[in-house]
């Protein structure tokens, strides 16, 4: 694999973060003072036509975006063949990260981090965007609890109309199986109640530990995505209030027809009634003595 260079233009590689499947995840200096990420094909996808494309529409997609819970993010730049974007600079942490850190963290949180994710799937809906990618993955969490949505890569324009629904088929699938949505999966057009199914995936994992559905091959977790029964977060913990189980479950309705029909429905059921029967709190910290013995 290629070495990076120390400056992509006029921005100086301060601190690598993280990998992706075709990228990498840097923290970058410009003009000495000012921090931002940057997003940056790996090596192996350098002048890659198809990878350049689709960091070119995630900038498109992300810098049509302007909310308080989605990634902002600034340039799209090519430095010879190497491709990056140039993003605000937040928590290095996603709520997949957060959970395996203090899943009990994220409960006493959820109130505040569920309504922001919707908030922030809202917000892409009403520019006519389905993400097609909800997952904990693609969260970043800080420690006050303040999300932001990230990676646009597969997001796609929401089929609306005749010539939406007629046209909006896809012949390759892309996403994550633990969270796609049945038409989704059947590469039907797609709007925003695809994402809420997904977000249902995920409001399921953070009250649970675990996702919905598991499967014995990739094409066996598809499979119950389309066909099996849709399972009640309760059994998987009691605390939750059965307003918030009925409001998952309902999330994810195998028929997009039976889902609310959009985030601000999401939104009103979650602001209608407490997500737990007692509220959870962290785990008591060791004084000094326990702590020493």
């Amino acid at each position: 694999m290629s070495q990076l260079p120390d400056f992509l233009g006029p921005y100086r590689l301060a601190k690598y973060i993280r990998s992706g499947s075709s990228s990498q995840i840097w923290e970058a200096i410009r003009d000495k003072k000012d921090r931002v990420i940057l997003k940056i094909l790996r090596s192996d996808y350098w002048g890659d036509k198809e990878e350049i494309a689709l960091l070119k529409h995630e900038f498109e997609v992300g810098h049509s975006l302007t909310h308080p819970n989605v990634i902002r993010i600034h340039e799209f730049n090519l430095e010879g063949k190497i491709a990056f974007l140039v993003l605000d600079v937040f928590s290095v942490l996603n709520v997949k990260q957060a959970m395996r850190e203090n899943n009990a963290k994220i409960q006493v949180q959820f109130a505040k981090i569920a309504e922001q994710m919707a908030l922030s799937l809202g917000h892409m809906h009403e520019k006519k965007w389905v993400h097609c990618d909800v997952k904990p993955d693609n969260f970043l969490l800080n420690d006050e609890g303040e999300i932001r949505l990230i990676d646009f890569t597969i997001a796609r324009k929401s089929a609306t109309g005749m010539l939406g629904r007629m046209f909006g088929k896809q012949k390759v699938i892309r996403g994550t199986r633990s969270y796609m949505s049945p038409e989704q999966i059947r590469g039907q057009p797609l709007d925003g109640r695809a994402d809420i199914y997904s977000l249902g995936c995920l409001y399921f994992e953070l009250l649970s530990g675990k996702p919905p559905y598991t499967g014995d091959s990739p094409n066996d977790l598809l499979q119950r995505h389309l066909t099996a029964g849709i399972p009640s977060v309760v059994v998987q913990n009691d605390n939750v209030m059965p307003e918030l189980a009925g409001l998952i479950r309902k999330m994810m309705a195998k028929n997009a027809d039976d889902r609310p029909n959009s985030m601000t429905e999401v939104m009103k059921e979650l602001r209608a009634s407490k997500p737990f029967k007692l509220a959870p709190k962290l785990p008591a910290k060791p004084s000094n003595e326990e702590a020493e013995e």
